[in-house]
């Protein structure tokens, strides 16, 4: 991904058309367009390929099995056009690695979950946010996802990864600030249900990527 705006639209729709609809609205205004299960069972897979013609797709799988099945997840999202892929790292380093190998194969990205933005990720994820990002580190990934909801740990998360690219979701309908996550260390912020289900996609990921350049 190019740097830009330094915002990614969560895509969270099931209709195909919809996300289409929106993709075109919001391309010049972001850097990729995350999907993930809620759309691709909606409208299969082959959305991936659509939408990928207009910003780079990362597919939120939230991959999380034995290596061989994680490989093979990995495998049909790149052939489909992804850029991206997210996964889990509690797996172990295993599964983690056969990610990471399989993303460098395809020349692709792999980024993966440190702690989720959400209320429960602290009755176990955060724990061991730090443990994860440091295999994330150790396995070669690209980067590593970290809750915009927390800045505080966000910018602990940085701390354990240096220079790896942060994607921070939790933006918007989940209360997390743009600005307060590109300040606590996130390269990207992921936004969705704020530009997705608003009257004016186009218009609302523009107020969100002024926002991300006057803090940069």
């Amino acid at each position: 991904m190019n740097n830009k705006t330094g915002l990614i639209i969560a895509l969270d729709v099931t209709d195909g058309n919809e996300a289409i609809s929106i993709s075109k609205a919001v391309a010049e205004h972001v850097d990729a367009i995350k999907i993930g299960y809620p759309l691709v069972l909606g409208a299969g897979l082959g959305i991936i390929t659509r939408i990928s013609e207009f910003a780079p797709v990362i597919a939120d799988f939230k991959v999380a099995d034995i290596p061989n099945t994680d490989k093979l997840i990995c495998e049909q999202t790149f052939k489909a056009g992804a850029e991206a892929v997210i996964v889990h790292g509690f797996t172990g380093k295993d599964s983690l690695a056969e990610c990471v190998n399989t993303g460098k194969e395809y020349g692709k990205d792999i980024f993966v979950v440190t702690e989720m933005s959400h209320p429960g990720a602290l009755d176990f994820m955060q724990t061991v946010a730090e443990a994860l990002a440091m295999m994330a580190v150790e396995s070669g990934a690209s980067g590593v996802v970290a809750p915009a909801t927390r800045p505080g740990r966000l910018r602990e998360i940085r701390n354990v990864v240096g220079d790896l690219t942060i994607i921070s979701p939790g933006v918007g309908a989940q209360g997390g600030s743009a600005s307060d996550a590109i300040r606590a260390g996130a390269d990207y912020v992921i936004v969705g249900r704020s530009i997705y289900g608003s009257r004016n996609p186009g218009l609302e990921a523009g107020k969100i990527a002024d926002e991300i350049k006057k803090c940069r």
